[in-house]
């Protein structure tokens, strides 16, 4: 369990009786995995306050809750640790002999995202445009990575910029040949990982407002500037 800091009361229902402090669990298997730290300065340089000073700590692979921030403790526990933000908030359904449990947020989910072009960009027609953005996952490494401009109904395969590293973000490229023919395209991206997972192109209810992983679109125009 690590313990951290800040305190306070949660605004949305459910809604504790008394002010709580923010604690959160790792698996034993993960905690002792040499990666997961707990850090004391970032580039050379004390942490600042916003990022957790004087200790924080790093859990790669998860999402970003593990990474307790104002660290104030690390206890051991016997079994699986229940708090508000395992089960409240940070929390999604699942399933149990049929019935549903309330999960804790752990490994981060197969993701990748288009940060070239801008969503509602206009690109100039029948141009070499390169489309570019990010890919990663939990505790597997991103294997491939595609891309569609036209909603989805085809897929080509995209280029990786960076060499697989463990919990690292893999860039990417795609050079696209833009329509001759004026109008509004959509852009996705959707990776693949070395376990044979695929990013899904729907979000899971059961996660509520969490794990946005879906392939997003990005709707693009595309037109000749000068005019006619």
């Amino acid at each position: 369990m690590l313990d951290g800091a800040d305190r306070g009361t949660p605004k949305e229902e459910p809604v504790p009786p008394e002010p709580i402090s923010y604690v959160w669990s790792l698996p034993r298997a993960k905690a002792l995995q040499p990666e997961v730290l707990v850090a004391y300065q970032m580039n050379g340089r004390d942490l600042p306050r916003d990022h957790g000073f004087p200790v924080r700590a790093i859990v790669p692979g998860h999402y970003g809750m593990a990474s307790v921030k104002w660290l104030t403790g690390i206890r051991a526990v016997r079994e699986p640790f229940h708090g508000y933000w395992q089960t409240s908030d940070y929390a999604y359904w699942a399933s149990m002999d049929g019935h549903p449990v309330r999960r804790a947020l752990g490994e981060m989910n197969l993701k990748s995202e288009i940060a070239r072009p801008r969503v509602y960009e206009t690109l100039a027609p029948n141009r070499i445009y390169t489309v570019s953005g990010a890919a990663w996952a939990g505790e597997t490494d991103v294997a491939e990575i595609a891309v569609s401009t036209d909603g989805g109904q085809t897929w080509a395969e995209a280029e990786f910029l960076d060499p697989v590293r463990r919990h690292a973000w893999r860039r990417w490229k795609f050079d696209w040949l833009t329509p001759k023919k004026p109008g509004q395209y959509t852009l996705l991206a959707r990776a693949n990982d070395a376990g044979g997972a695929i990013q899904p192109d729907k979000h899971d209810q059961n996660y509520g407002v969490y794990v946005i992983n879906h392939s997003l679109p990005i709707e693009v125009f595309v037109d000749d500037p000068e005019g006619p």
